[in-house]
């Protein structure tokens, strides 16, 4: 009878994982969450000011009501957004970035630099570098 080998042990490099990992699940569901179309531009519209849905339509360029509204909705959910009801005569809601939705913010920055610095350096293309 052939003895049953067993698996050799996962090399260091993948028993651990942190969120500088990105296998770390929950890196992956924020990259997920603000790769969607749109967050970006909705994220840095409530960190410029914009509270209310007619705010946030007017200074993003191209998106839908039915869009806007789903995207407020995932950061919301997400804890990314704060939504308030005053209930007036129209009903007033106003969004406000999260604790977590500034951090987010001031996160992306770094990110935000360096992609502009990028598009410069290739003419203003997105594509990769020469």
């Amino acid at each position: 009878m052939k003895p049953i080998e067993s698996s050799p042990a996962a090399p260091p490099s993948l028993e651990r994982r942190s969120i500088h990992d990105d296998s770390c699940p929950s890196f992956q569901d924020a990259l997920e969450l603000i790769g969607r179309r749109w967050t970006g531009s909705i994220l840095s519209a409530a960190r410029r000011g914009a509270s209310r849905f007619g705010d946030f339509r007017a200074v993003i360029d191209g998106i839908s009501d039915r869009l806007l509204s789903q995207r407020l909705k995932e950061l919301e959910t997400a804890g990314l957004i704060q939504r308030t009801v005053t209930p007036t005569t129209p009903v007033q809601i106003r969004y406000r970035l999260s604790q977590d939705g500034r951090a987010l913010v001031d996160a992306l920055q770094p990110l935000a630099r360096w992609s502009l610095h990028r598009s410069g350096r290739n003419g203003g293309t997105s594509g990769p570098a020469a």
